[in-house]
């Protein structure tokens, strides 16, 4: 197995819709690139820690690459938008791409390239590609949040829609 790790905004709304793809075994939200040791919620959310909601997916390379996983992250979210996603503003809900190896870090350099040559969005890509760091598991209650709550107001209103985008656009990578 391999490890992908993404900040896309809030980790509901990612975890949520890389656990619908074929060949990811395991995404667990949480908190990374930061400076407090051991970080809540509560304190992440206040946007004074550095850390960002981040999910690390465990995924089988011979059913799905890390390309792939790379570009169901950037048309699942809003990578031109500087530590805000939708309503959600700070540093907490930055784009990014935390990197394992160079070949990771490579792939999303090459990805971001791909995307602004073929302008598929309408302003520069600013997803940070940073090296991964210690990696936080959020809260229980964090975990599998959408199935768990899936008539939350949030769910419903923010992220259903994006799964019916998402299902439109990858519906041959689902499960």
């Amino acid at each position: 197995m391999e490890q992908a790790t993404f900040g896309g905004g809030c980790f509901w709304c990612t975890e949520a819709v890389f656990q619908n793809l074929r060949g990811v075994t395991k995404v667990v939200s949480g908190y990374m690139g930061g400076h407090t040791e051991n970080p809540t919620y509560k304190e992440i959310c206040n946007g004074n820690t550095g850390h960002a909601e981040i999910i690390q997916i465990e995924y089988n390379e011979q059913e799905i690459s890390f390309e792939d996983l790379l570009l169901v992250f950037f048309k699942t979210h809003d990578p031109t938008t500087l530590n805000r996603q939708g309503n959600d503003a700070g540093t907490q809900y930055r784009s990014v791409v935390f990197y394992e190896t160079q070949e990771q870090k490579t792939a999303a350099e090459g990805m971001i390239d791909r995307l602004e040559k073929e302008m598929v969005f309408n302003r520069p890509i600013v997803t940070e590609i940073s090296p991964i760091s210690k990696f936080y598991s959020a809260e229980d209650y964090h975990q599998n949040y959408y199935n768990n709550n899936p008539d939350q107001g949030y769910c419903a209103y923010v992220i259903q829609p994006k799964l019916a985008k998402f299902t439109k656009e990858f519906g041959g990578k689902l499960k």
